[in-house]
């Protein structure tokens, strides 16, 4: 019991600050200005880990490497974690090399996630509150996903974007959390 409890605390905590910076990376990407409160709070927590890593690792104009390598790396230290509270030893050597893949499978998931969770809450607010003040944050964060399936889609007076947006995550999670299974047994 008490191990399960562990691995819960772990997932949780992991999965958040993962998230935090594959938000950072997303916040890079669609050029949020850095004094919007999301952008100050995220950058907050991720600073520790990603500045000393951006010493090395330039940003790109429009990936954050630094962001995405220290998701990466907190996603392998996961996998790492995880495997040790499971089986009460280190991962052998020859597991390396695919738990460095299910590590990058690992950040490809909580980014899903991020899709899901924002296109889901984008849609209950258009539904309940459209003129609120957090919309428009959502609207930049998401439109680099929906603008492509909004253009493939008929154009009726219901956007379905966010809900075909949704499935196919939704879909690419099902299968991701196979594979990482499969890679790294956690």
């Amino acid at each position: 019991m008490f191990g399960d409890i562990l691995r819960f605390l772990l997932e949780i905590t992991f999965m958040l600050f993962g998230a935090a910076l594959i938000v950072r990376a997303w916040i890079h990407a669609v050029r949020l200005h850095p004094f919007n409160p999301l952008s100050r709070g995220i950058y907050q927590v991720t600073n520790w880990l990603v500045l000393p890593i951006r010493k090395i690792v330039p940003a790109g104009s429009v990936l954050d490497w630094p962001s995405l390598l220290a998701a990466w790396l907190t996603a392998m230290l996961y996998l790492v974690l995880t495997w040790l509270v499971v089986m009460h030893t280190l991962i052998p050597a020859a597991l390396l090399p695919a738990a460095l893949g299910a590590s990058l499978l690992m950040v490809a998931r909580w980014t899903l996630n991020i899709i899901v969770w924002l296109t889901f809450l984008q849609a209950i607010l258009s539904w309940v509150n459209p003129m609120s003040p957090l919309m428009p944050l959502l609207q930049t964060l998401t439109a680099p996903l929906l603008e492509p399936i909004r253009r493939i889609l008929p154009n009726w007076r219901i956007d379905l974007s966010p809900l075909v947006l949704f499935i196919l995550a939704q879909i690419v999670l099902m299968m991701l959390s196979r594979v990482i299974f499969m890679l790294s047994g956690v």
